[in-house]
């Protein structure tokens, strides 16, 4: 596969006419380049290479020479992923325009997890719940919102599982767009809510996720689309690199260091690679020091088809029909499951699965021992991160970073069963004696 990071041949400098030539400027963005046959295409709203159909993703020419400058310059930026803008395809002065300002949210140290787990390195929990909307789409719709901008669309749209679509909602509204976004029709209702409210269309389709982005699809290629942004088709490969930035604050909240290991849930699996991108262009750029590092992925067993083809060492994801709790990781068709598969086995790593029963337990773990309210996503890589280490497969000496991606009062159904009050009493002294509690 190719890796698109930093650039410096004649055919970059080429690209970089051709993006002025559109009159489209992202940063240090100069071209689409195919994931799999390298053929470069202008920047625009395009999504599959036009040569042999693979995924297109951004290709960059990015801040050569001075590390310790371009370092001194991110800590000096913004307290959200705009410090990281010389990085990304966004323009120079994206700081200043509306926009929901979303990253660098806190990476906890949790120790108390971690003797629980029989971790004796570092354990980190990176907690994007606390983004505008409660979740890591922030920062994928965030960059995806600014490509929309540089290429006149009017309407802001994508096909969900929940989370995007209130991130979308909320952009939206905040950019001065129209949004209308899609969604399966049985989805938590804390995330209907929150995707509904922010004024936008809201639609419920009959069906699963992959029906919703069929559909979605379609639409693009229909006079009724016309106009519109969808962030995570027409506008995904800017959108994807959102999830760059995840991968950028954890090394530089680690002291500009690699972890060790670190833990990802997998829903199209984009997250996971665009992670493993970004920790590789820190390398590149003489940010961090150049070492061995491990990607694990993390499925729900109900909609697990990455970590199935992992664990038959198979090189293609047959797709599956979810059922699962973790309805944001409920993708049966995950567009980017075979590079997962790719970056767990080259850097070392695995892909694993843990039961619906498997996720609610790790949820009241993470939230009894660190104080972190993770939604079901959240409880997927905590669990997996405990069967990693109890199948010896993560190193417990090792510096390690799992990722909660959303809040937990997004999912509230998934443990509201068997949580509740300890006791109901009267109100006197003698029935809180009585029942315990003294």
């Amino acid at each position: 596969m190719a890796v698109n990071t930093v650039a410096s041949t004649e055919s970059d400098s080429a690209a970089a006419a051709g993006a002025a030539d559109t009159g489209v400027s992202l940063g240090p963005a100069v071209a689409l380049s195919c994931r799999e046959c390298g053929e470069r295409t202008p920047l625009g709203p395009s999504f599959a290479c036009v040569a042999c159909f693979g995924p297109l993703e951004i290709a960059y020419e990015l801040p050569k020479g001075d590390a310790e400058a371009l370092r001194r310059q991110i800590e000096a930026g913004p307290d959200n992923i705009w410090r990281y803008a010389p990085l990304l395809p966004v323009p120079a002065d994206v700081a200043a325009k509306p926009n929901l300002n979303p990253g660098f949210t806190k990476l906890v140290r949790a120790d108390n997890l971690a003797k629980e787990l029989g971790v004796t390195g570092e354990l980190h929990v990176k907690d994007d719940s606390g983004n505008p909307t409660h979740s890591f789409k922030d920062r994928v719709v965030a960059i995806a919102v600014e490509a929309a901008r540089a290429f006149g669309f009017t309407t802001l749209s994508c096909s969900s599982t929940g989370n995007l679509a209130g991130a979308v909602g909320a952009a939206a509204a905040r950019a001065g767009l129209r949004s209308c976004v899609f969604i399966p029709h049985d989805l938590e209702q804390g995330k209907v809510v929150m995707a509904a409210v922010y004024g936008g269309d809201l639609v419920g389709i009959e069906g699963t996720y992959d029906d919703v982005n069929r559909f979605c699809s379609e639409l693009i290629g229909d006079p009724a689309g016309e106009g519109w942004g969808f962030v995570n088709v027409n506008l995904r490969p800017y959108y994807a690199e959102g999830s760059k930035t995840l991968a950028y604050e954890i090394c530089e909240q680690l002291g500009w260091r690699l972890p060790d290991q670190i833990v990802v849930p997998i829903a199209s699996g984009s997250q996971l690679t665009k992670i493993d991108k970004g920790l590789r262009e820190l390398v590149e750029l003489g940010l961090v020091e150049d070492r061995p590092y491990k990607i694990f992925g993390a499925q729900a067993e109900g909609c697990s088809p990455v970590s199935q083809a992992f664990k038959g060492g198979h090189d293609v994801v047959r797709p599956v029909r979810p059922d699962t709790i973790a309805k944001s990781l409920a993708i049966g068709n995950p567009a980017d499951g075979p590079y997962v598969l790719d970056i767990a086995r080259r850097t070392g790593g695995a892909v694993e699965d843990v039961t619906d029963e498997q996720v609610v337990d790790a949820i009241k773990l993470l939230a009894r021992t660190e104080g972190v309210f993770a939604e079901t996503a959240g409880g997927v890589t905590v669990g997996v991160t405990r069967k990693l280490i109890e199948n010896g497969l993560l190193d417990p000496a090792l510096t390690t970073v799992v990722l909660n991606t959303g809040d937990g009062l997004k999912t509230l159904d998934a443990v509201a069963p068997t949580t509740g009050p300890s006791a109901v009493i009267r109100p006197s002294l003698d029935a809180f004696r009585a029942a315990g509690l003294a």
